[in-house]
C-alpha cells in the first residue's frame, strides 16, 4: 500500500466488517432466544434519492438477519394518515426500530411525524429525547451519521482525548451531535457555521475537522493543518462531463489529500457507515427492549 493510500480511510470496508458483527449477534440472539430485530422504513412521495437509501437500507437490514419492514406511501398521504401509521408501528412488537425517510412532502411537518415515533424505536436518534439523553451523556439512540463519523475516528486514531476537533456546520442531524460525542471523546471542540468568522483559520487549527455544511469542495486544502484528520460528511452531486455528474464531498479532496494526515474519500467513506450504524440502533433498541445486555 502506497503512503497515499494509506492516508484514506475506507469506510465501506469498516462498514461491511461492521454489518458481518451485528449479523453474527443477531444469529446468536436469535438462536438463543427464538426473535430477531425488526425496523420499519417508510417513505413518503417518489424522491429519487430517497427511493436508493430505502432500497439500500431494506437490503442492507435482511442481509444482517433482520426482519425489514417496507412502507411506500403516496406524496399526497396525509400528515394524520402517516402519524397513524408511525403510531401503529410503536405498538408492534414486531418492529424495534422506526425510520420515517427525510425529506417529507411539504405539506407534513418533519418535526411532529418524528416526534410521534416512541423514542426506543427511534434508531434515526432525531427525537428531542435521544437528542437530550445525548446532550447530558445518558444512554440513548444516536444519529447515525455522526456515530459513524466518530467510530471512524476511533479506529484510526484510537484515544481523541486532547484532539481540537473542528465541526464545520451545525445541524441537527450531524453538527451539533458530532460535536456531542466528540466532547464525551474529551476533544476540545469548536463548532464553525456560515456565519461564522475566518473560516480558513479556523480549520487550519483543527486536529480533527469534520465538514458537513453541504456545499461543494468548500474546504479547501490549504485550510488544513498539515497531518489532520478530515472527516468529509458531504455528498453533493455537481455535472461532469457530457452532461452527466459525479459525487463530491464538502472537502476539495484531491488538494486536501496532499494535506491531510486521514481523510475519508466520498464516495466510499462515511457514507456507508451511516446504514451500518442505523444498524447496529436497531439491535441496540432490540436488545433493550428484551433485556439482552
Amino acid at each position: 500500500m502506497s503512503a497515499v493510500e494509506r492516508k484514506i480511510i475506507d469506510g465501506k470496508a469498516f462498514a461491511a466488517r461492521l454489518v458481518e458483527t451485528i449479523r453474527q449477534e443477531v444469529a446468536a440472539l436469535k438462536a438463543a432466544h427464538g426473535k430477531q430485530p425488526g425496523l420499519a422504513v417508510v417513505l413518503v412521495g417518489e424522491d429519487p434519492a430517497s427511493q436508493v437509501y430505502v432500497r439500500n437500507k431494506a437490503k442492507q437490514t435482511v442481509l444482517a438477519g433482520m426482519e425489514s419492514f417496507e412502507f411506500r406511501l403516496p406524496a399526497q398521504t396525509p400528515e394524520a394518515e402517516l402519524i397513524a401509521l408511525v403510531a401503529r408501528l410503536n405498538a408492534d412488537d414486531a418492529v424495534h426500530g422506526i425510520l420515517v425517510q427525510l425529506p417529507l412532502p411539504g405539506h407534513i411537518d418533519s418535526a411532529k411525524v418524528l416526534d410521534t415515533i416512541n423514542p426506543d424505536k427511534d434508531v434515526d436518534g432525531f427525537h428531542v429525547i435521544n437528542a437530550g439523553r445525548l446532550a447530558v451523556g445518558l444512554p440513548g439512540l444516536v444519529p447515525c451519521t455522526p456515530l459513524g463519523c466518530v467510530m471512524l475516528l476511533n479506529d484510526v486514531l484510537g484515544d481523541l482525548s486532547g484532539q481540537h476537533a473542528v465541526v464545520l456546520g451545525r445541524s441537527n442531524i450531524v453538527g451539533k451531535p458530532v460535536a456531542q460525542l466528540l466532547l464525551a471523546q474529551n476533544c476540545t471542540v469548536t463548532i464553525a457555521h456560515s456565519r461564522s468568522k475566518n473560516l480558513p483559520e479556523i480549520c487550519r487549527g483543527a486536529d480533527i475537522l469534520v465538514a458537513a455544511v453541504g456545499r461543494p469542495e468548500m474546504i479547501k486544502g490549504d485550510w488544513i493543518k498539515p497531518g489532520a484528520t478530515v472527516i468529509d460528511v458531504g455528498i453533493n452531486r455537481v455535472p461532469a462531463s457530457e452532461g452527466k455528474t459525479r459525487l463530491v464531498g464538502d472537502v476539495a479532496y484531491a488538494e486536501a489529500l496532499d494535506v491531510a494526515g486521514r481523510i475519508t474519500p466520498v464516495p466510499g467513506g462515511v457514507g456507508p457507515m451511516t446504514i451500518a450504524c442505523l444498524l447496529r440502533n436497531t439491535l441496540t433498541a432490540f436488545k433493550r427492549t428484551h433485556g439482552f445486555g
